[in-house]
């Protein structure tokens, strides 16, 4: 027997925001909210491959890298013109060190969480 990840909660100064973002990024949609919380996961709903997000409200400031981040693939573009789209969407830029020929981007979203972007395309 073993598990397999159902859902990631993110603490968040504004879940609304980041929902709308994280739903154009991942071409999710909303599936739930409460309290504050919004969850955000396929449009089949909690309990498929894929996990859902939920969005917690949190007045607690984060200091520092989160100790666990979230990487992306393109799944009908290139690498570059999903960069692009990303940095359209609110995406920006971090530096956390890396040496800059690595084959993957270092992004933040709009509260500052850090995620990559990889080369490799998935099937959608």
């Amino acid at each position: 027997m073993s598990c397999r990840i159902s859902e990631l909660v993110l603490n968040c100064n504004d879940p609304e925001l980041l929902a709308r973002f994280w739903c154009e990024v991942l071409g999710y949609v909303e599936l739930d909210r409460e309290d504050g919380y919004v969850e955000i996961g396929p449009p089949a709903g909690f309990g498929g491959l894929q996990p859902t997000i939920i969005l917690s409200p949190s007045s607690n400031p984060r200091t520092g890298r989160l100790p666990l981040h979230i990487d992306v693939n393109p799944v009908d573009r290139d690498q570059a013109a999903e960069l692009e789209r990303l940095l359209a969407l609110g995406a920006r830029p971090a530096d956390v060190g890396q040496a800059g020929d690595e084959s993957w981007h270092v992004l933040q979203d709009p509260e500052g969480n850090e995620f990559c972007l990889l080369r490799k395309r998935l099937d959608p």
